[in-house]
């Protein structure tokens, strides 16, 4: 099978402006491709992750991909996807956020000069002479088409920017700059970046006179329709500083029975043929597929070492044998004591078990909070600085642990 039809089997192609030709090129080898990461924050998320992963499997294939880091459009922010405007970051911001990026994403793909190469638009975006910019770049939009893009039209009601609106020209600019310097014949992308996308194939026709090419990814939603990647504590990091890598194993550990399947196909590197076997297991074994895609998972992003503690820390913590010694650290500092102590309300918050006092009130009372398996029923419990210093297990509810740490 190659790449092309695997990543149909998998599901992973939502849009694409030329089939056959498309197929013909990354089938071959013969894609100079481009996908674009705009540095919102100093890690890449799951939202990134299938990115990442087509990434990879198309330079498995032997095509040749562009990462641009978005340093130049970092300073304008997507529309896509929101009802209100992104915090504008100042320009020492986006570049820590792009060099975050880099050290990620060389545990995905392989740079070299007959490899993978990074490039940042800032290099060129933040040149540009605007007058210049009306005048070769400006008459080739229309209006009326960019309004009708799906990517605006879901801000016209509570007010879309100038600043914002000029986005699609950005990007579209940088698949025409990248063609023109670097060969790129074709840009991946998320589904919700189709007409962006559209505008740099068109730019670079009306420009050049070239064919240029774009493919959409499907997004990764969950059976309910959302998106993916999100917890109580907010989105789910590749960083592991940000997101533990237990966390980020039981993340994929706790997905809905629903969903399994699909996070084999869009994110794991087995062979299809496998993951159909997998799905032809019997329904009692639902919780072994969560487990090996978990630990699959783990072990792409943070390596077989943490993946290993992360599945012996859970199997420790929900099947009662095995090592808890891995779960996620909380530790208590003497600020965090007065007095002294420590209650439980505050120690629910420091674990971001819980936002505010209200919340973690809320939570013991309805009997969803335990102490080293020990059910906390007083709202008043405290506890000292001995008593944290071997570590305490703070459970919520049946799928949360943590431990709280005193380390003086």
């Amino acid at each position: 099978m190659k790449i092309f039809e695997e990543l149909q089997a998998r599901g992973l192609i939502a849009q694409v402006t030329d089939n056959d030709e498309i197929r013909e090129l990354i089938n071959n080898g013969g894609a100079r491709f481009y996908i674009g990461f705009d540095p919102t924050a100093d890690s890449l998320h799951v939202g990134h992750f299938m990115a990442l992963c087509l990434m990879k499997r198309l330079q498995m294939a032997g095509n040749k991909p562009v990462v641009l880091i978005g340093g130049g459009t970092g300073y304008i922010g997507d529309p896509s996807g929101r009802t209100d405007m992104r915090s504008m970051m100042t320009p020492e911001v986006i570049q820590h956020n792009c060099d975050c990026f880099k050290k990620q994403m060389e545990r995905f793909i392989k740079f070299g000069e007959d490899d993978a190469i990074m490039v940042n638009n800032a290099d060129w975006l933040l040149k540009l002479n605007y007058i210049e910019l009306l005048r070769e770049v400006g008459a080739c939009f229309s209006v009326n088409n960019m309004l009708r893009a799906e990517c605006y039209k879901q801000r016209m009601e509570k007010g879309l920017s100038f600043l914002e609106f000029n986005y699609m020209i950005m990007q579209a600019f940088d698949f025409y700059y990248l063609h023109e310097h670097f060969g790129c014949n074709m840009q991946f992308g998320g589904d919700d970046q189709w007409s962006n996308m559209l505008a740099g194939t068109e730019l670079i026709r009306k420009k050049t006179g070239d064919d240029a090419y774009a493919m959409t990814i499907t997004l990764l939603m969950n059976s309910e329709g959302k998106k993916m990647g999100k917890t109580a504590k907010g989105a789910v990091w590749l960083d592991p500083n940000k997101t533990s890598p237990f966390e980020f194993y039981q993340y994929w550990r706790n997905v809905d029975d629903a969903d399994v399947m699909k996070c084999f196909k869009l994110l794991t590197f087995i062979p299809i043929e496998e993951i159909e076997e997998i799905a032809n297991w019997e329904d009692s074994r639902i919780n072994e597929k969560k487990e090996l895609l978990a630990y699959h998972l783990t072990e792409l992003v943070h390596g077989k070492e943490e993946a290993d503690k992360a599945q012996a820390s859970a199997r420790a913590l929900f099947g009662g044998a095995g090592d808890d010694a891995n779960m996620p650290e909380t530790e208590i500092a003497d600020s965090d004591l007065e007095n002294g102590v420590i209650d439980i309300l505050n120690l629910l918050i420091k674990c971001k078990f819980a936002q505010s006092r209200g919340e973690a009130k809320r939570l013991i009372q309805q009997g969803g909070v335990t102490v080293d398996d020990a059910p906390i029923n007083e709202l008043n419990k405290t506890f000292t600085a001995d008593d944290l210093k071997s570590g305490l297990k703070i459970k919520k509810g049946k799928k949360h642990f943590n431990k709280a740490i005193y380390k003086g």
